[in-house]
């Protein structure tokens, strides 16, 4: 078997080139297209999800007249509780 000469060369080299750029178009369609379908999803979710976020928000707001009471509790433990052990 004979080795190619110079212009099979080139021709395996343009022939490589070209499945290059192929390769990287396709890569970059199939990119848009996981973005575009994730962007389409995440539209969806969020729309779907709307009413819920403001019954949250709602429920997080204090009643009107209502009143907050925020603090801590401390229970200081004594020897009336004893060892129960």
């Amino acid at each position: 078997m004979q080795a190619p000469g110079w212009m099979g060369r080139l021709l395996s080299f343009a022939a490589g080139a070209v499945l290059l750029v192929v390769a990287f178009m396709a890569s970059l369609l199939v990119f848009a297209l996981v973005v575009a379908v994730a962007l389409v999803v995440g539209v969806y979710l969020w729309w779907k999800t709307r009413e819920l976020r403001r019954q949250v928000r709602e429920m997080q707001r204090p009643a009107r007249g209502g009143r907050v009471v925020e603090g801590d509790a401390i229970r200081d433990v004594g020897s009336e509780d004893g060892d129960r052990g």
